[in-house]
């Protein structure tokens, strides 16, 4: 990178990193620094006269000639710093407060220093500072947001884009978004806790598979070069820790990274986190349970309640949830029972109720339709949706009532999706001819039709004992118990669209001297600009309008007169 592409402050801080080397001082040591504190410890734990060593970024600096004040922010949060010039710079030479601390350091910097604990005269508790060490020179300025005197934030870095493509710059500038993340932390260790206590085992399973079985979804697709075959990112991770039930565990877990080559928005993201959960001789009712008691016990561990704000609504999770067939619900809320229709009628009530269908939807995939369009934002307290016909379900066991549904439930909250479980089917025959179903549906152009997997049915033909089956999105629960309406919220670094970089314009000579003198007034007659500008006209008329070209001027027409305004 040139000169000529950095701006003021990165020029002027590579000025300083330079200036601190011909001083004998490495920006970057190498060596540790023996930090033996934090700075919500110093305050939580206040000790006059204590001895500290701590380390953090520099977040504002106060220079009262001899004295000074900065700001320190480590990883627990922020603390006042008091420096004395003749205590830093006991003899003759200044430099290490004159010229380090007041003219090479930086906001964003970071500084090492050891000090005792005292507090201000208006009770701020603070460290005299007795020895200063340079940690890491920061070449790009933070965006660092300020605060007027009537509380008014100024210069915050708020835009969602810049905040997710740069989260490194957000979880210092903004220390909210970093609670959600331990927040994250606390959820998943909390539902990991649950898992254990009751002796179930947490496994890992192939990322990479052959055939990517599981769920109906679109893969994202590789190819392994020493084996000469394709390879999938998986979409689930369901049909593995299936085979290990079949193995002989009784009940195995994983959180699982899964991949779907799908479209994005606030609550999609094409990496997600899973917890699937398989576990011998139980069924789908007393899965229900299980999650009951699991969503109860992460909410009161994280948050100290079971109530949580989710967006403008209060949500309880506090045990039992309600529960209502999907025919019902479809029932409740269209008045329509589509429990005795087949495909075709399925597709006229489709487009009686406006919603949008395709040629290669099946009955299953038709029914899913009408239940999102219509049912699924009405469910705003936890709702167990229930017995799923039997084509949305290729690998659910059928229901004991009524072989047209399976025992499957999907657990709503808040209008969404937050886990869904099966009494899993472990009949090998039945399980061939869905899979043989699904082919059938891909034939006809359903490019989320489940793959066929032979060697899990040759798994289940070995005999697998009735399992009950969950998964539960990581990455919403997240958002519920965090109140964060969008993923890109509670994942640190999402998904996105290539980075646009600025188009490089170069500008004749003739155009600079245009661009310079515009710039001081950002709009004039054509005419003034003209006058301040020593050319032949020739020259004149080929750099304005090569600017008007570069889309770096406009030139309108107003009244009788010309006028040049900058872009």
């Amino acid at each position: 990178m040139s000169l000529q592409e950095l701006s003021e402050q990165e020029v002027f801080r590579r000025e300083s990193l330079n200036k601190l080397r011909a001083m004998g001082i490495e920006p970057f040591p190498a060596q540790l620094f023996p930090v033996d504190t934090l700075s919500q410890e110093i305050k939580a734990e206040y000790t006059e006269g204590k001895e500290v060593c701590l380390a953090g970024r520099i977040m504002s600096k106060r220079i009262m000639g001899k004295a000074s004040f900065a700001e320190l922010q480590d990883s627990s949060g922020r603390i006042q710093l008091y420096f004395n010039r003749d205590e830093i710079c006991p003899g003759e030479d200044k430099s290490i407060y004159n010229d380090v601390f007041k003219k090479l350091l930086d906001l964003g910097d970071f500084i090492g220093v050891h000090g005792t604990v005292f507090k201000t005269q208006v009770g701020e508790v603070s460290v005299h500072v007795t020895k200063l060490t340079v940690l890491s020179k920061a070449i790009k300025p933070l965006p660092l947001p300020k605060t007027d005197a009537d509380g008014n934030v100024h210069d915050a870095f708020t835009d969602p884009e810049s905040r997710y493509r740069q989260r490194y710059v957000d979880l210092v500038v903004n220390p909210h978004v970093k609670d959600t993340f331990i927040k994250r932390s606390k959820i998943i260790s909390s539902m990991r806790s649950f898992l254990n206590s009751r002796e179930y085992l947490e496994v890992e399973t192939p990322i990479l598979q052959s055939i990517p079985g599981g769920a109906a979804a679109r893969p994202f697709i590789t190819h392994h070069n020493a084996l000469d075959i394709p390879l999938y990112l998986r979409i689930a991770n369901e049909l593995y820790l299936k085979r290990l039930i079949v193995g002989g565990f009784d009940g195995v877990y994983e959180f699982a990274k899964d991949f779907r080559n799908e479209g994005m928005d606030r609550t999609h993201n094409p990496e997600f986190t899973q917890m699937e959960i398989y576990v011998a001789y139980k069924d789908y009712v007393w899965m229900m349970e299980f999650v009951e008691d699991m969503l109860e016990t992460i909410c009161m561990d994280v948050l100290g309640t079971t109530d949580v704000q989710i967006g403008e609504n209060k949500v309880s999770f506090k045990k039992p949830f309600k529960r209502i067939s999907m025919i019902d619900a479809i029932k409740e809320h269209t008045g329509i029972d589509i429990a005795p229709m087949n495909e075709r009628e399925l597709l006229d009530t489709c487009k009686t109720l406006g919603v949008e269908t395709d040629e290669s939807m099946g009955k299953g995939k038709l029914i899913d339709e009408i239940f999102g369009e219509k049912c699924e934002g009405n469910y705003i307290q936890p709702t167990f949706i229930t017995d799923y016909p039997v084509e949305m379900s290729p690998l659910c066991k059928k229901h004991r009532d009524n072989p047209e549904l399976t025992e499957r439930f999907e657990l709503m909250v808040n209008g969404k999706e937050l886990a869904n479980a099966y009494s899993e089917l472990n009949d090998p025959i039945d399980q061939k001819e869905r899979f043989e179903e699904q082919v059938k549906l891909s034939e006809k152009g359903d490019d989320e039709a489940m793959f066929i997997d032979m060697d899990f049915v040759r798994s289940l033909e070995y005999g697998m004992p009735p399992t009950s089956g969950m998964g539960i999105g990581i990455d919403r629960l997240c958002m519920f118990l965090t109140n964060n309406a969008s993923i890109q919220e509670v994942l640190f670094f999402p998904q996105m669209r290539p980075e646009v970089k600025a188009k490089k314009i170069e500008l004749t000579e003739q155009e600079k001297t245009i661009l310079d003198n515009l710039k001081k007034v950002n709009s004039c007659e054509l005419k003034d600009l003209r006058s301040g500008v020593e050319m032949s006209n020739k020259a004149w008329d080929k750099a304005i309008k090569g600017l008007s070209k570069k889309e770096l001027v406009k030139v309108s027409k107003e009244g009788e007169s010309l006028l040049v305004t900058l872009l």
